[in-house]
């Protein structure tokens, strides 16, 4: 096993993009998703930190990984259609591909939230913030590519937990069984890692 989590928070990014690039299928849905031109995206969720953790531990850089997330901010229209709209774009795109690709635009979610998980979700202002509402800072972590081969990567707690296989709980509303829920799941599938208990 190897960990980058003592690294320099610049080093980090450039240990991230490194294991994030032996997932060759995590790469080729950021070149496609790139063209789209999708209004501040990122590729996030389980696609980008259960990729580490399986480098970091040995295993195929894809094992056990469902899906992939693409978040994007378009308040200009948060309409269901136009969000379906790049749904079903997507869905064309990746069709030659044996991925899920799940596409939200963050700037809905409080349209819907409340009718499918009971209670409200204030409106994001930014993808950034939907990225911040994650149950475990662990799994704040977004990636896009730029201009002249370079990655924003954006992770407001920093990368050390997520090189270090420490899951941890990141307090808010309606947040506590999702972490539970997920942490077990993942604990099964990367029983290396180290789940710490949500704050009572």
């Amino acid at each position: 096993m190897i960990s980058s989590g003592r690294l320099p928070l610049d080093e980090q990014a450039v240990a991230l993009r490194s294991a994030l690039s032996c997932n060759e299928r995590l790469l080729m849905v950021l070149d496609r998703i790139a063209g789209m031109g999708l209004p501040g995206w990122y590729l996030t969720g389980g696609a980008v930190f259960q990729t580490v953790w399986n480098v970091v531990t040995g295993r195929p850089a894809d094992a056990g990984i469902k899906d992939f997330d693409i978040f994007y901010f378009d308040d200009r229209d948060p309409s269901w259609e136009a969000e379906d709209q790049m749904i079903q774009t997507a869905a064309t795109l990746f069709e030659d591909l044996p991925v899920e690709v799940e596409i939200r635009n963050e700037a809905r979610v409080h349209l819907w939230y409340e009718a499918k998980f009971g209670e409200p979700c204030a409106p994001y202002d930014s993808t950034e913030a939907a990225i911040d509402s994650f149950a475990a800072t662990t799994c704040a972590v977004g990636i896009r590519p730029e201009r002249a081969g370079q990655w924003r990567v954006y992770a407001p707690h920093g990368l050390a937990d997520v090189f270090n296989l420490v899951l941890r709980p990141n307090p808010g509303p309606g947040r506590r069984q999702a972490y539970i829920t997920k942490s077990a799941r993942w604990q099964q599938q990367w029983p290396e890692l180290t789940v710490l208990p949500w704050p009572d």
